[in-house]
């Protein structure tokens, strides 16, 4: 759970950093935030989970 909300959040804050570079339009987010709902629904999403839990502990584990 605590990594998927530090994902959400490193997320909103790119896309506020695109926004206020104006790299990024509402109606560009607004799709991103739709397809990503859409997504998450299809058979596809415990397979982009299970992506992004193993990148996050490869991550995880890395050391300096």
């Amino acid at each position: 759970m605590a990594i998927s909300i530090s994902v959400v959040l490193l997320l909103l804050i790119l896309a506020v950093v695109f926004m206020r570079n104006s790299g990024l339009k509402i109606s560009h987010a607004l799709t991103c935030l739709l397809l990503g709902f859409f997504l998450a629904g299809t058979s596809m999403a415990p397979t982009i989970h299970s992506g992004l839990m193993a990148t996050a502990d490869l991550v995880g584990s890395l050391r300096p």
